[in-house]
């Protein structure tokens, strides 16, 4: 088993020494797609929404890698020959205070809009609700991801490493989406 791992690794860091952009899109967007697989099952739905979890995976594939892929480059462009916990430190700094608010409006306006497909207004009236809060509790939870990540994954492995966690997240923002939606049934 150990050794289909070992060749499964291998053969995805030859595509990403290869291809870097296409296999943090295909990761993003499969991994975007087991989230809402997860979050669907978790929330009590007995049989998957198919074209949910296409949309989500289509974010993951079309959004989420390449906007990862040319964060982490850009980050790595602009701090050039910089090391040390000052400088991860920066790098988190920088990434909370634009992709992260930038990153969750995104998330929430694309699940409003095209996953569930409601019109504008009444996305925008639930983001401005629960916005503050998703990104309050994404500062709670990313700072640490994102020091982990800057300060112990090579450049090329960013990208996964964030998918692989963002996928986690997205299961929250999912299901902080799903009982929105249930409470609004309510009332």
């Amino acid at each position: 088993m150990s050794e289909v791992v070992s060749m499964a690794g291998q053969a995805y860091m030859r595509q990403l020494q290869a291809h870097p952009l296409r296999t943090k899109a295909i990761t993003s967007g499969v991994l975007a797609g087991c989230s809402d697989a997860v979050a669907q099952k978790i929330s009590g739905v007995t049989k998957l929404q198919l074209r949910r979890l296409l949309l989500i995976a289509l974010y993951g594939f079309a959004y989420a890698g390449p906007f990862g892929h040319f964060l982490h480059k850009l980050m790595d462009r602009f701090f050039k020959g910089k090391k040390g916990k000052e400088t991860t430190a920066k790098k988190v700094l920088v990434e909370q205070l634009t992709a992260s608010p930038w990153n969750n409006m995104m998330f929430m306006m694309y699940y409003g809009l095209v996953v569930e497909g409601r019109p504008f207004g009444q996305v925008k009236s639930k983001v401005k609700k629960d916005y503050a809060s998703v990104q309050l509790t994404a500062w709670k939870f990313w700072p640490i991801v994102s020091w982990v990540n800057y300060e112990y994954m090579p450049l090329q492995l960013r990208v996964l490493f964030h998918s692989f966690v963002a996928s986690c997240w997205a299961v929250f923002l999912n299901l902080k989406a799903a009982r929105s939606i249930a409470s609004s049934k309510k009332a």
